[in-house]
């Protein structure tokens, strides 16, 4: 008889991230999967995630109650894709028109030390 693996687990994963919840089998197209119920904590809601055997690095059974911590404290998210057209632009201050350089080699360095610059400069490798 197999035994159905059914526990609250901390599953950590290939890029170093970690997912804590209850923790099941779930086979997809003739794959097996391991589940991972994350349950809602403070700063987002439960989900559900799917690795597959070579994407595990570790899975180490615990306590709902522990795994609920490890849950609040890590920042795993049920999905991580960058989309800006959900998020409106932040306001961005301008940049000053005109060249640093004017035609001056050192109209950089002096507008930032307040100092001539020094012409004398030595070959390191001489």
């Amino acid at each position: 008889m197999v035994e159905k693996f059914e526990t609250w687990a901390v599953v950590e994963v290939c890029g170093h991230q970690k997912y804590a919840g209850f923790v099941t089998e779930q086979a997809i197209g003739g794959a097996s999967f391991v589940r991972v119920d994350v349950p809602e904590v403070s700063d987002h809601e439960a989900f559900s995630k799917l690795f597959g055997a070579a994407a595990i690095y570790s899975i180490t059974p615990c306590s709902e109650e522990l795994a609920k911590v490890v849950a609040e404290r890590t920042t795993s998210t049920a999905l991580n894709v960058y989309c800006p057209e959900l998020y409106p632009p932040k306001e961005t201050k301008a940049i000053p028109s005109g060249d640093p350089f004017d035609g001056d080699d050192h109209s950089f360095n002096t507008a930032y030390s307040g100092e001539e610059p020094d012409d004398t400069h030595e070959d390191p490798f001489s």
